[in-house]
């Protein structure tokens, strides 16, 4: 899998709602290889859009179509700046995935010297759903120098901040300060979502 993630100011958030729709209905089924996407706004009117496609190779294939050229400089004119784009080759799956079901999601982005401890973090899904039940899954991706978006789906943003009160053993908390160190919380109170 590779993931895509785009982060970028704006205040025109029901036009870029229409846009992404209107992507779905008329550029989607031409994208070869696309699987689905988790978008959404912060408080402070950051676009973050988490898109996923089979490969790399496919999400190109994508990005050279005329029509998705012609839709991406719509869609950019109606930031209020240029927009960061993340590329991800190294991909993991939290659980199932993610969930289009999820009521709140939260991206976080940050960065590690060691990307491999923090998969092996991630893997330990059994302890994970025992411990935060609410979570209902997500995905890792890292790029080469270790910088890193991690998308969690949660049944809702009430259960997703019970969790949180709730203390990790020891073990846990040591390797979640060590992923977390750098790390920037970005809420999505109403994600929006697309799959394939």
């Amino acid at each position: 899998m590779f993931i895509q993630m785009i982060q970028g100011p704006c205040t025109r958030q029901d036009e870029v709602h229409t846009m992404l729709e209107e992507w779905r209905r008329d550029l989607a089924a031409g994208a070869t290889g696309w699987l689905g996407g988790t978008y959404g706004f912060t408080d402070d009117d950051q676009l973050m859009a988490v898109v996923r496609f089979t490969s790399r190779d496919a999400a190109t294939a994508n990005s050279d179509r005329p029509e998705q050229g012609a839709w991406a400089e719509r869609l950019g004119a109606l930031m209020d700046g240029p927009p960061v784009f993340h590329d991800c080759d190294d991909v993991t799956l939290l659980l199932d995935g993610g969930s289009d079901e999820a009521g709140f999601v939260q991206i976080i982005t940050g960065r590690v010297d060691d990307p491999g401890r923090l998969k092996a973090m991630l893997a330990d899904t059994t302890t994970l759903h025992e411990m935060r039940p609410e979570i209902l899954g997500g995905t890792l991706a890292i790029e080469p120098d270790g910088s890193f978006v991690e998308t969690v789906a949660f049944t809702s943003e009430e259960a997703a901040r019970q969790g949180e009160r709730i203390e990790p053993p020891a073990d846990v908390r040591r390797e979640l300060a060590y992923a977390m160190q750098d790390a920037t919380f970005h809420d999505l109170h109403h994600p929006r979502f697309q799959s394939a």
